[in-house]
């Protein structure tokens, strides 16, 4: 119980931390992005009115208190959910931007995630049980291989091939502009066609770290004494690669699972620029080009929130899974 409890009062301070972090960040950055839109409306080459600029202060609400009032501002909105008005997307506030492009990042790179954990894992497992074998050498040496070459050379060569050459799909986009957005099923269709190509430059490598990792701790869990008196006493294979093996292997990839998953709601910023996929690494792209401060804040405590609340639900399945977790390492 008293590891549960210290897990929790953890989560809370570094929760906090992390909120009090994404509030101080972009306000040391410097810039105005209130003269930045200006500019862009009268040109790079033109000089800004000061009247302008701050009449967009104005109508974006850009806060002048001092910084403690901020502060507690901020914290305040944060407890209520309320994030404003995008700069970018003006007059649309960042909660409607983030609920348009979260559900394109949740399908796309969870189901993927998923997927890529699942498949890694086993063919990881696989791998040790039967290491130094044909199979073993061909995956570590494929895994190896591909894991050296630049994530976003492997997407353009995918739309170059796919796209451009043989035109089995299209290059970019969420959807087809023939159809409307909504719950039918020509929407859902073109959706998922759209989403093809995304969702095979992210399998190609997604696995990768899950067998490798997955495959060289179960070599070690493999060696230990435990593994060998279970040999010893005459128990199967098929248990020990399960019980004695797997089981204890897995917890290290149990966790990069969570934080992975934590950190999908940030999307893939490669993936969705290359393929212009609208969701939340394209949202966060646009906001860090237009020192959107209030979107930069939401999506990054959104990431920030992801990753901690599933590297502490990390944390409690360690606690269930491995005995000695709960106990301090202690046999």
């Amino acid at each position: 119980m008293i590891y549960f409890l210290r897990k929790i009062v953890f989560f809370i301070l570094t929760l906090w931390a992390a909120a009090t972090l994404n509030f101080i960040i972009p306000r040391i950055q410097g810039g105005d992005p209130a003269q930045a839109i200006v500019q862009r409306i009268v040109g790079s080459n033109q000089t800004v009115d000061p009247r302008q600029v701050e009449a967009i202060r104005l109508m974006l609400g850009v806060p002048d208190d001092p910084l403690p009032q901020q502060y507690v501002d901020y914290m305040g909105a944060i407890l209520r959910g309320e994030f404003g008005i995008s700069y970018s997307y003006m007059p649309y506030t960042v909660t409607h931007m983030i609920g348009e492009a979260l559900p394109w990042t949740l399908v796309l790179v969870g189901i993927t995630q998923i997927l890529s954990f699942i498949i890694g894992t086993l063919v990881g497992t696989w791998a040790a049980w039967r290491r130094n074998g044909a199979f073993d050498s061909v995956i570590t040496t494929a895994s190896s291989f591909f894991g050296t070459l630049p994530f976003f050379w492997i997407a353009m060569m995918i739309v170059y091939l796919f796209a451009f050459e043989l035109a089995w799909f299209p290059d970019g986009g969420g959807y087809s502009g023939e159809v409307t957005a909504g719950w039918n099923w020509d929407f859902i269709r073109s959706a998922a066609y759209h989403s093809i190509l995304p969702a095979f430059c992210l399998m190609v490598v997604g696995p990768i770290g899950w067998i490798m990792g997955m495959r060289n701790t179960m070599v070690q869990t493999l060696g230990e004494d435990y593994t060998r008196l279970a040999r010893a006493k005459g128990l199967t294979d098929r248990r020990i690669a399960l019980t004695y093996g797997a089981r204890n292997a897995i917890l290290p990839n149990v966790t990069g699972f969570a934080i992975s998953l934590g950190g999908l709601v940030g999307g893939t910023i490669f993936i969705e620029q290359i393929f212009d996929y609208p969701g939340m690494g394209q949202l966060m792209f646009d906001a860090l080009g237009n020192r959107d401060y209030p979107l930069m804040q939401a999506i990054f405590l959104f990431i920030t929130v992801g990753v901690l609340t599933a590297n502490f639900l990390a944390d409690m399945l360690y606690g269930v899974i491995d005995p000695r977790v709960r106990r301090g390492g202690e046999s």
